[in-house]
């Protein structure tokens, strides 16, 4: 990867999770049929709980009434992965990235997107670490600040992490996180004390991004990418 990948880039704001599903979707299709250039999502989602492929209706441990009580919504999603929480202050990134352009494979993949992750909490003061084997994102002191969960649609990724950031981590109360029910998360306000705000930390993280992947971001407002995305008439979502 000794030349820099071009990658566009994009700050969504607050962006419900089935929305956000949605334009992956469409996102997948027109990259993998060279419609669209690699894409790097960054955003925060409303109070959810998402089950990934490996999820059972045990790992929710709120019922239905104490969910609409807090207000999280629950999405049964195609990522990889159990249950998870995403919600304010939380840092979600979504790489929608054909492989082949940066010679990756899934392995190397996720390991570059922890190193980004490890990169950037240095940054901001926090020492942290891939997780243990059979554990993944990335973790801090025994507790997991980064979740990372993808999809794979030959040879185009899809879904990516979550970074806890000043998370109201209370939340993950309400589910057995990632499978582990012993493993807590933890947040960069947890461990530092540091409020950082979502969108100043998507700045901060992207040179990140970067560096491990040899890629050129080149940042676009939501709007235009939804019109690109119309423009090129894109497949319908999940596929």
């Amino acid at each position: 990867m000794s030349k820099s990948r071009r990658v566009r880039a994009c700050w969504l704001g607050s962006v419900p999770y089935r929305k956000a599903w949605d334009l992956q979707g469409e996102l997948v299709a027109a990259v993998r049929d060279g419609r669209a250039p690699d894409t790097l999502l960054l955003l925060e989602h409303p109070h959810v709980f998402t089950m990934g492929k490996a999820a059972t209706a045990d790992h929710l441990l709120w019922d239905a009434d104490e969910r609409a009580r807090r207000g999280v919504d629950v999405v049964w999603s195609d990522r990889g992965g159990e249950a998870t929480y995403h919600g304010p202050g939380q840092l979600v990134g979504y790489p929608i990235l054909d492989l082949t352009h940066f010679g990756l494979t899934i392995p190397e993949y996720l390991q570059g997107l922890e190193r980004s992750l490890i990169d950037y909490l240095a940054q901001v003061g926090v020492v942290s670490a891939p997780g243990e084997r059979g554990l993944t994102g990335v973790w801090s002191g025994g507790e997991k600040v980064a979740a990372i969960g993808i999809k794979l649609n030959r040879p185009v990724v899809s879904h990516g992490f979550a970074l806890n950031l000043t998370t109201d981590l209370g939340y993950f109360d309400g589910i057995i996180p990632c499978g582990h029910a012993e493993k807590r998360p933890t947040s960069v306000a947890a461990l530092t004390g540091r409020r950082v705000d979502v969108k100043t930390a998507a700045t901060a993280y992207a040179p990140h991004f970067e560096k491990v992947f040899a890629a050129a971001l080149e940042w676009t407002a939501a709007d235009s990418l939804a019109a690109s995305l119309t423009a090129g008439a894109g497949a319908g979502p999940h596929i």
